[in-house]
């Protein structure tokens, strides 16, 4: 068992890591990158030079490319010590092309060419581009000199895979006040000193909280070790897609905690999420007011569960309803085969299988209003009937596929050798059916309940926009829309994860439930 388990773990593995691969080879190569300028309103606002360096760092942005500007490889080389300010402010004149630099600036540039083409870099360099009769440039016609290339997609994959998780540790801040540490009180500081509420918090780490506990499920929360999806740009800008999936969604909910300075207010920060943000606390007066360290950048809190929570919330439900109404319908058609039930189920099954998913949902959504039923949600006035219709739009084809299968299943196992045999051995009907039949025709449809476990968390696409749920269901279609290339390797891998881990699991589940089925070989 072990030896199958570790083997198709690293099976799995490798199935994911090909998955992103493709999806990457996909985005990354046959899809045109002009195109996620498509909806970006500063393209269209930038002109001439401008225009393409715009570009060139929206492409490195989204991951297509790596971009070196000249004035930033002058900074860098003076933040290295290699070049003075002097000779940093001589060079970082561009001329309106070649022709026109100064001796200083054409040695510099010389060096940019030679370091970056050796590289395998392509050099550009855009001439400026004057008015008529003057020697000011148009707008957006500065002279540009950069260097780019192609991220291979080894080197994506690497880079991807490598910074998938992230430990926080008491190095990650650049300077803080006090000694970097970690400290353990059994009292947190946000509910004033006077709760039970057991915490690790860091000094130098990038969350000021590592670890604590709280009253909301699942009641112990850290941020010593994040997940990085991708970053989004469009569909999220600046967050990443583990994060845009769990970050809590509604109206503000406020509560009464202590600030780091001792201040107590009703307030929707919470404090729990504050990390590190370098001299905030010079910048701003509320800063200075509230708190005594740089830990200044909080999240809101939200009354609402978090897309997952929702997708999750109703996929399970659903999962639950299907199976307790498809079993027993299942069993009930194969032993009543060719009656009425058997009829009806089977006119079920085939209504479900002939229209289309999208035919059905508009059908019950049209029921649901027509009795009084919400037809879409709403998170400032949430009410539990607003969950009815896209979970019933979610079980009616799992039912379908249950009974369907099921009912085969215990067919077959009716008509084998071995029932035959057990009724001639004086077996009574209902303990070949308890103790053989349903035992055997169960087991295939055990193997699925993992995957619909799992992959409730996933959403659906469908349902949630005809409901308007704000689960995850519409993330995926939103970035392929969008172009969002990080939320589209994202999403992809966490769906190729939960579906090798449903298979995975099933599998074990499949032998727990049958003796005979066995992952491991014996020598003959």
């Amino acid at each position: 068992m072990t030896k199958y388990l570790i083997g198709r773990i690293l099976r799995a593995l490798l199935s994911v890591v090909l998955v992103v691969a493709v999806i990457m080879i996909m985005v990354y190569s046959f899809l045109d990158k002009q195109s996620i300028f498509a909806t970006d309103p500063n393209y269209t606002k930038t002109k001439l030079n401008g225009r393409e360096t715009y570009k060139m760092q929206k492409w490195e942005e989204y991951g297509y490319l790596d971009y070196i500007p000249f004035s930033d490889w002058l900074k860098a080389e003076l933040k290295a010590g290699s070049i003075t300010q002097e000779e940093y402010d001589s060079a970082a004149k561009l001329g309106k092309n070649y022709d026109t630099d100064s001796a200083e600036t054409a040695h510099f540039v010389q060096l940019f060419k030679e370091k970056y083409e050796s590289e395998g870099y392509e050099v550009v360099r855009l001439p400026g581009q004057t008015k008529p009769n003057s020697k000011k440039y148009k707008e957006g016609g500065n002279p540009q000199l950069y260097a780019y290339k192609d991220i291979p997609i080894l080197k994506r994959l690497l880079t991807y895979f490598t910074g998938l998780f992230k430990v926080d540790n008491i190095h990650n801040a650049e300077s803080v006040e006090g000694e970097r540490g970690l400290t353990f009180t059994l009292y947190d500081p946000v509910y004033g000193g006077n709760k039970f509420s057991p915490a690790i918090m860091g000094n130098g780490t990038n969350h000021k909280y590592l670890l604590y506990f709280d009253e909301k499920f699942p009641f112990v929360h850290q941020n010593l070790l994040k997940i990085q999806l991708g970053k989004s740009y469009s569909v999220n800008e600046g967050v990443d897609v583990f994060d845009t999936m769990t970050q809590t969604q509604g109206a503000l909910e406020y509560s009464t905690i202590t600030y780091p300075s001792g201040v107590v207010e009703q307030t929707a920060d919470d404090l729990h999420t504050a990390t590190y943000i370098a001299g905030s606390r010079e910048k701003g007066a509320l800063n200075q007011r509230y708190y005594v360290d740089d830990y200044t950048g909080v999240v809101t809190a939200k009354d609402g569960m978090s897309k997952m929570g929702y997708s999750f919330l109703i996929g399970i439900i659903s999962v639950v309803i299907a199976y307790l109404l498809a079993v027993p319908l299942g069993v009930l058609m194969a032993l009543k085969k060719d009656k009425l039930v058997d009829k009806l189920g089977t006119f079920y099954i085939i209504f479900i299988m002939a229209v289309p998913s999208l035919g059905y949902i508009f059908i019950f959504r049209a029921v649901g209003n027509a009795i009084g039923l919400p037809t879409t949600f709403n998170m400032n006035e949430p009410t539990w009937l607003m969950y009815v219709l896209p979970i019933i739009s979610l079980s009616l084809p799992s039912i379908a596929n249950l009974m369907k299968w099921l009912r085969r299943y215990m067919i077959d196992q009716m008509n084998s050798d071995y029932v035959k045999f057990a009724r001639s051995g004086g077996l009574s009907e209902g303990e070949i059916f308890s103790k053989h039949i349903l035992k055997n025709a169960i087991i295939p449809v055990v193997h699925g309940i993992p995957g619909s476990i799992l992959l409730s968390l996933t959403g659906a696409i469908i349902t949630e926009r005809v409901y308007v749920v704000p689960g995850v269901g519409n993330v995926l279609t939103t970035a392929i829309n969008q172009y969002d290339n990080g939320v589209i390797v994202g999403v992809a891998l966490f769906y190729a994860v939960l579906s090798v881990t449903s298979v995975i699991v099933g599998d074990i589940l499949m032998s727990v439930m049958d003796p005979r089925i066995s992952f491991t070989s014996k020598a003959r």
